[in-house]
């Protein structure tokens, strides 16, 4: 596979305290298998849809305070210590240095200058995603932030993004490309009407799924709880959803769309 472009989604994976947990959810919801756990690497595990790698979980670091699962975004660069100066250097703050993660790759987590969690993946022999935008894959990830204009310079600045603006009275919405046609990332201002104060910034991955409202069904069956949705719109069917250990992602079914796709300027 050649190269994903810096700045691209290569990547995601989730801490989780109860792996055996998020394994049985995650399977059953986005049919997901396992791989072995790393004990090398604190026990990571790749996730796999018809065996083509889509993510990760991972439990605790030994002696991390108060655990909280999310998932985690990682951006493609070619060099991840040269990505981790611009991420410093725009405002940003490294939460792990860049380290070296046997022959699989190199990478850093950091935060952007309004709080928003994120990793940078310099590919070794793990490139990152298998597949994307097929059902159990990875299909889409939207940066939510209080403070729009801190977020979109600081992501254009370090990954080199071009920014357009949904043309939309009610929402505040931005689409990050990398010269081509194919946007890469959203940029969606989060309002006190919708987002209490005690949400913190953060990307919502999206997985495809094939049916959205059974993808929430299984969810909540499981000990998942519906934030948002189901909602029609003409990228898909989606719905924003926490899992039993209070991760929030959303699904998307792309095959059932419904109205005009909106003008960007």
């Amino acid at each position: 596979m050649a190269a994903r472009p810096e700045g691209t989604p290569v990547w995601t994976d989730a801490m989780f305290t109860d792996v055996e947990g998020a394994k049985k959810f995650y399977g059953e919801v986005l049919g997901w298998t396992f791989g072995e756990s790393s004990s090398e690497f604190g026990n990571y595990t790749q996730a796999y849809r018809n065996g083509k790698a889509v993510a990760a979980v991972v439990p605790p670091m030994p002696g991390q305070d108060d655990p909280k699962s999310a998932w985690c975004l990682y951006f493609s660069s070619p060099n991840v210590a040269a990505t981790a100066e611009k991420i410093k250097d725009n405002g940003g703050t490294l939460l792990m240095d860049p380290m070296q993660v046997g022959d699989f790759g190199s990478m850093c987590l950091a935060q952007d200058p309004t709080g928003v969690l994120f990793g940078v993946w310099q590919p070794g022999v793990h490139e990152g995603f298998d597949v994307e935008g097929e059902p159990g894959s990875y299909a889409w990830a939207e940066v939510f932030t209080r403070e729009p204009a801190k977020s979109d310079s600081f992501l254009t600045s370090v990954f080199g993004y071009n920014a357009k603006k949904m043309v939309d009275d009610h929402v505040d919405y931005k689409v990050f490309d990398l010269g081509g046609e194919r946007p890469v990332l959203g940029r969606m201002t989060m309002t006190p009407e919708d987002f209490p104060a005690e949400i913190p910034p953060y990307i919502q991955i999206y997985f495809a799924v094939d049916n959205c409202d059974r993808a929430i069904e299984k969810a909540e069956k499981l000990g998942g709880q519906k934030v948002f949705g189901p909602m029609d719109s003409p990228f898909g069917r989606f719905a924003a959803l926490l899992d039993p250990q209070g991760a929030a992602f959303a699904v998307i079914d792309m095959s059932t769309t419904e109205g005009e796709m909106p003008e960007m300027v």
